[in-house]
């Protein structure tokens, strides 16, 4: 069992709010998260929508503090999560073969806690903290893991990569200040005129 691969599971959670949208408005939005892993199928409702979007909360903290450079808070963060929400393997066979598996027991977002917090431990554990990264495009707000060699990633995606360069690409607007100076011209060409005429000849 490959623990490491859970820590898609928060990667997946955090990120069902964006810049596009929060996906996790409702139950259906939970339904399409859960689809994707028929481990933690279970019948779910309003209260388990409310946890799941809780411990998006947390896990989203964890990525904005690693990514922030505050590496001891992200693991104080972290540590608390596996704290809340432990793992409990159990032994299952399989083809005369035994293997270790997390216990199924529990309800769908313990269950999903517990395995997003264990895959990100195992993850940092064996990568990192500072692999954790919060995308810098103006607006995004996704999460990531940094896979590159030389933990260069910045962004979620190459779309919000490039999007980001042509915004740096473009030069600023310049102000339009033609009105304004050949206003002060004309100001300044006027002649003065006779000042004892517009004081009654005095």
């Amino acid at each position: 069992m490959d623990l490491a691969s859970y820590a898609d599971l928060a990667i997946e959670l955090v990120n069902t709010q964006d810049r596009s949208g929060d996906t996790l408005r409702d139950l259906a939005g939970l339904h399409a998260l859960l689809a994707r892993r028929p481990q933690l199928a279970g019948r779910v409702g309003h209260r388990d929508l409310d946890t799941m979007r809780a411990l998006r909360a947390q896990l989203r903290a964890v990525f904005a503090a690693a990514g922030a450079g505050d590496e001891e808070e992200a693991i104080d963060l972290l540590n608390s999560l596996l704290i809340q929400h432990p793992v409990h393997p159990q032994l299952t066979r399989h083809d005369d073969d035994w293997h270790v598996h997390l216990n199924e027991g529990g309800s769908v977002p313990d269950r999903y806690a517990a395995r997003a917090a264990m895959g990100l431990a195992v993850r940092v554990g064996e990568r990192g903290i500072d692999r954790l990264g919060v995308c810098r495009a103006e607006g995004c707000g996704r999460v990531f893991f940094d896979t590159t060699a030389a933990r260069s990633r910045r962004y979620c995606s190459d779309r919000c990569a490039g999007r980001t360069g042509v915004a740096a690409a473009d030069p600023p607007p310049q102000p339009r200040v033609t009105e304004a100076v050949g206003a002060g011209h004309r100001a300044a060409d006027r002649p003065a005129g006779n000042t004892a005429t517009r004081d009654g000849g005095q």
